[in-house]
């Protein structure tokens, strides 16, 4: 647009607009950026405006000729917008026609691709199975296999695209379906050729007799169209490893020669593989040598085992074939290899629990021999390696063998605990009779001049020869710390010397077998306290004789525990040399177990006595016959039971507790007695004469019960001394007394208190006797006034 750009005076005139720049020139120096600027001096007015009239004619006509260019530019910008938009509507239109063209061919194209793989996919399928024919007609079995594998993937692939399902897919799959199984028929076919099993009855294949039967036919001549096509073995096994069925096969193979060759050769020693050669076949077979071997040795194992895995290597496993593994490029392998893989684990613990564990020396002087099992079990290892059985890492086998002593400490210690075990449960009845003259046969103690003896030796040599000797001496009797004469169960001395042995192996063998043997000795009296009052519980209460050698065989344990470990101390490895080795803390245990016996067996001999004497109708009125006969007849029950017992325990108890049992029944029915007759209120001349005669019986017959001895003639010491085990028998003699004396009799043997009548009766029981006795006279009164 146009632009005025014509300024104006103040009279009118145009002025030039730069008033304020005028201004600072006619100042004549500005201050600016902080410096001071000269400025020019400024003309005066008139000159101005003449130089403003002269520029302004020079800028209009280029100030018009701009004018006119802009609006020349703008016309040309609308022109330009106008044929842009025509031009991108036009470029659009075709563009999405073209676009729309090449996805449609694109697709086209994909689905021709689409089409083309799979009539080639079609075409590879159709040519793999007329190879495969061809092949399998020619015997080519690998090449039928590979063909038949390529139909597969063929298939695999067709069935992989989506959106063209075919329905010729499912006849293909048919069709490959049957073709593999007949190539896996013709396959079993030319395998059973190549080994034929003749097997006995399966309801028999378990005994020794059906084993014998059990053969192995090995084809070893090709017919001459199989030399032709290759080896058969290779050419079969090779087929199956492509088919992928070579595992399957060899799986069933693997389990019947486990089951009818080798597992049998390790079970039943007398059995001896040998081979039968022919013409075209090799025969394995078996021929019984010694039927009454029990055990063969590994090293006999190992050999017929290794000559049966020789004869399969040699004509039927020593070859190569392609094994697949998925993901993977194929492996070749031995057939041997893939043999081993599947049986050795089976093979190795069968060999471990029938044949290893049978070597395992039972005596730790045989371990040397050992030896000799654990080369021969190397050398076994070893060939199977060269055969291609085993891999070259150490098996399990060979480090059961070389772990000998382990097993050998694990296996002593399970026979120990056994041969306990079955000593434990057997009859208690059967003893021995043990004096302190007779002990356990000991192994050979330590030498005593080692350790602190020998320097108490030494110190003893250096002694002047005029020191005084300060020992005592009275002696004590080599009998003072023995275990006193008695029976104990033969089982039991057995246990005994089994312990010692246990131990005495222990001090020759390696310090964690001696560790092992020292508390499996240790285990067996822990189980002797938890399995004998168990096990022999129902005869231990009914049978007192039982009772009586139970409590025999736990104090005999208990002496031998204070010393056991103490012997053997010094001869055990060095960790229980510091105080571990010690049996002291089982003894309380056994003496509380044989005491808890024993005496609930005298409770039970008490309850008897008491109950018989229940039926003496509590001694009263003995002028009636019924009444005299009953208590008579609990008298006589009473000492039967005693003199039973006395036989029962006699030469089985010690004879010092022998009398203190006996002693204590006995008192038992005295105790009774007595406080049965001081009880009664009312005791006529004729009662007091039948009660004296019935405590005459038990006075006289009483002794007699103690015969803890065999010989009659030694017994009479033990029954003289009476009173000594008899507590109450003083007092049962001073009521026979009473029962018999007069009152002035009474007053003298009470003697003011002092007297042997005082010594067992109270003041009181006296006087209620007295009362009982004597009618209540004068005579009487005064009596009973002395008693106090």
């Amino acid at each position: 647009m146009p632009v005025n750009l014509t300024p104006r005076s103040c009279n009118g005139k145009p002025q030039p607009q730069n008033r304020g720049k005028a201004a600072r020139h006619a100042g004549g120096s500005l201050t600016g950026l902080g410096r001071a600027v000269t400025l020019p001096r400024v003309p005066p007015q008139g000159e101005v405006c003449s130089a403003i009239t002269s520029k302004y004619s020079e800028f209009l006509p280029s100030a018009q000729s701009a004018e006119e260019l802009v609006s020349q530019v703008d016309g040309l910008s609308g022109s330009i917008e106008l044929l842009r938009a025509g031009i991108e509507e036009q470029v659009q239109r075709d563009l999405n026609v073209a676009v729309a063209e090449f996805t449609e061919l694109k697709q086209q194209l994909e689905r021709d691709t689409l089409v083309l793989s799979i009539l080639k996919k079609l075409q590879e399928f159709d040519t793999a199975i007329k190879e495969y024919n061809t092949a399998l007609l020619e015997k080519k079995y690998v090449v039928a296999a590979q063909q038949l594998e390529k139909a597969r993937s063929s298939l695999k692939m067709l069935e992989s695209r989506k959106g063209f399902e075919l329905k010729i897919l499912k006849a293909l799959g048919t069709e490959l379906t049957v073709q593999t199984q007949n190539m896996l028929y013709h396959l079993g076919e030319e395998w059973q050729k190549l080994a034929v099993w003749k097997l006995p009855p399966s309801k028999e294949s378990s005994s020794l007799e059906s084993v014998m039967h059990s053969e192995l036919h090995l084809c070893t001549l090709p017919s001459k169209e199989e030399e032709i096509a290759g080896p058969p073995v290779a050419s079969v096994l090779q087929a199956f490893a492509v088919l992928g069925e070579l595992r399957t096969k060899l799986k069933i193979f693997g389990q019947l020669l486990l089951k009818y060759i080798l597992k049998p050769l390790i079970s039943y020693p007398s059995l001896q593989p040998f081979t039968e050669e022919l013409s075209d076949v090799v025969i394995l077979r078996f021929r019984c040598e010694d039927p009454n071997l029990d055990h063969s040795s590994p090293v006999e194992v190992f050999d017929k085992i290794k000559f049966i895995l020789e004869v399969l290597h040699k004509y039927l496993l020593n070859v190569p074939v392609e094994q697949r593994v998925e993901d993977k490029k194929e492996c070749r392998v031995t057939l041997a290899e893939l043999l081993g893989d599947m049986i050795w684990e089976e093979l190795s613990d069968c060999l471990i629990q029938n044949c290893l564990v049978n070597s395992i020396p039972t005596n730790s002087s045989k371990l040397e021999q050992y030896i000799e099992v654990i080369k021969s079990t190397e050398e076994f290892e070893k060939a199977l390696k060269n055969m291609q059985f085993l891999k070259g890492d150490t098996t399990d086998l060979l480090k059961y063998a070389r772990n000998v002593n382990s097993h050998f400490a694990n296996k002593k210690c399970q026979d120990v605990i056994v041969a306990a075990r079955n000593l434990m449960t057997s009859e208690i009845h059967n003893t021995v009779k043990i004096t302190p003259d007779s002990c356990v046969a000991l192994p050979k103690l330590p030498d005593p001049g080692s350790g602190d003896h020998l320097k108490m030796q030494k110190t003893s040599k250096q002694l002047p020869k005029e020191m005084v000797n300060l020992e005592n001496e009275t002696k004590l009797s080599q009998y003072t710390f023995s275990l006193p004469t008695c029976r104990i169960s033969s089982s039991v001395e057995k246990l005994m010397e089994l312990a010692y042995q246990t131990l005495l192996e222990a001090t020759a063998s390696t310090d964690q077998c001696c560790i092992q043997l020292f508390y499996s000795v240790r285990n067996i009296f822990q189980l002797f306290y938890d399995v004998v009052p168990t096990y022999h519980k129902e005869n231990l209460q009914k049978l007192p004789q039982l009772a009586a050698i139970h409590h025999n065989n736990c104090m005999y344990i208990a002496h031998h525990l204070l010393t056991m470990g103490h012997q053997f101390r010094y001869r055990l490895t060095n960790i229980l040399c510091d105080g571990a080795a010690t049996f002291v803390d089982l003894v309380p245990g056994f003496r509380r177990l044989g005491m808890e016996c024993f005496l609930a067996q005298m409770r039970v001999q008490k309850g008897e006595i008491l109950e018989r004497l229940s039926s003496a109708r509590n001694f009263s009125n003995m002028d009636d016959e019924d009444n005299y006969s009953a208590a008579n007849k609990a008298i006589r029950q009473v000492l039967h039971q005693l003199k039973r017992l006395g036989k029962v325990w006699q030469d089985v108890l010690p004879v010092n507790i022998y009398c203190k049992a006996m002693g204590t029944l006995l008192n038992t029915a005295l105790s009774e007695i007595v406080t049965r007759i001081a009880a009664l209120e009312d005791i006529s001349a004729e009662d007091a004469d039948r009660l004296y005669s019935l405590c005459r019986i038990m006075v006289e017959e009483g002794p007699q019960v103690f015969t803890p001895l065999p010989e009659e003639d030694k017994n009479k010491k033990y029954q003289e001394e009476v009173p000594v085990y008899v507590q109450k028998w003083m007092t049962f003699k001073e009521l026979m007394i009473i029962l018999q004396a007069n009152l002035q009799e009474i007053v003298d043997q009470w003697a003011d208190g002092k007297g042997p009548l005082a010594a067992e009766f109270s003041p009181a029981e006296v006087k209620s006797l007295i009362r009982a006795l004597f009618q209540n006279t004068e005579r009487r009164a005064a009596a009973l006034a002395k008693i106090k």
